[in-house]
């Protein structure tokens, strides 16, 4: 019993990252109406840009982390003129198999330029943590819990209190008419994929510590951020952090008390219950078709 509040604790941990990048998926759903396989390797990338700049080049932390988080916003703005600009009159299944392309080309080619061995990033603190009643507090989780929770609040206030979110949201559900009340459709389509970019590349960083820098490490986060978008309800901002949240905790529980190779499968296990139980996600509304 004395286990439970430190797995409890380090799930909440890991569901962060995975929440981070289920929100850069919401804001792409929600802003420009675009499903993006290709959230999880712009985590890989922010990683892989945290380690040449505080590593090869020796930039100092705090200066080479919102340096990584800018140039990943940056990137964000170029993936979206390659990926989704010239398809975006084509509905969305070519944008998606586009993302799906960009997202294994971007894998190659960090695996061409460094190989294949993990990278080891430090994290933001010398202090490994510190104990709270029996619970030992990780500092690169707790700054994981405290990123995730400031960028929900964040994300919440620009999509509800903002004109700048309310601009986002007439382009998502109308781009011919937001263009004709003029709003700058392009402009804001380019913020939502830079600044969904700056969030998967943070999630990266923070999470690089824990899991260390791969190719690889994208892939899954981006399946299971997927997977917690649709637990919480498609599209909801609410949803993601909670699904995300949940799928952390379910899948340390797993490991410590089932099996650790098996811990993915019961995060996949649990998507699927929801999708023959609950469809509609946790916060999602249940639609009715006429036949």
């Amino acid at each position: 019993m004395s286990l439970i509040p430190q797995l409890l604790f380090t799930g909440l941990g890991i569901g962060a990252i995975y929440a981070l990048v289920a929100l850069g998926f919401v804001l792409l759903i929600r802003a420009a109406s675009v499903v993006n396989f290709a959230q999880g390797e712009f985590s890989m990338l922010g990683a892989y840009a945290m380690v040449v700049l505080s590593g090869a080049l020796g930039i100092p932390y705090l200066i080479a982390l919102p340096l990584a988080v800018v140039l990943m916003a940056g990137f964000g703005v170029l993936f979206a003129g390659a990926t989704y600009w010239p398809l975006r009159h084509r509905g969305q299944m070519p944008v998606i198999i586009s993302t799906i392309g960009a997202s294994i080309f971007l894998a190659n080619f960090v695996l061409v330029a460094y190989g294949p061995s993990p990278q080891v990033l430090p994290g933001l603190f010398d202090n490994p943590g510190f104990e709270v009643g029996g619970v030992f507090m990780d500092s690169q989780y707790l700054s994981i819990m405290v990123a995730a929770a400031a960028l929900v609040l964040l994300q919440y206030l620009i999509f509800e209190k903002t004109l700048l979110g309310k601009k986002l949201q007439a382009t998502s559900q109308d781009k011919e008419m937001a263009s004709l009340l003029g709003i700058p459709v392009a402009l804001m389509v380019l913020i939502t994929f830079g600044y969904s970019a700056a969030l998967g590349g943070l999630a990266g960083i923070l999470v690089a510590p824990v899991l260390f820098v791969s190719v690889g490490m994208g892939a899954l986060i981006s399946l299971k951020a997927f997977a917690a978008n649709i637990i919480g309800g498609f599209g909801n901002i609410p949803g993601a952090i909670l699904g995300g949240l949940a799928l952390g905790v379910v899948e340390t529980f797993g490991a410590a008390y089932i099996s650790v190779p098996y811990k993915d499968a019961l995060a996949f296990g649990m998507l699927l219950l929801f999708l023959l139980v609950r469809p509609q996600g946790l916060f999602g509304e249940k639609i009715a078709e006429k036949a």
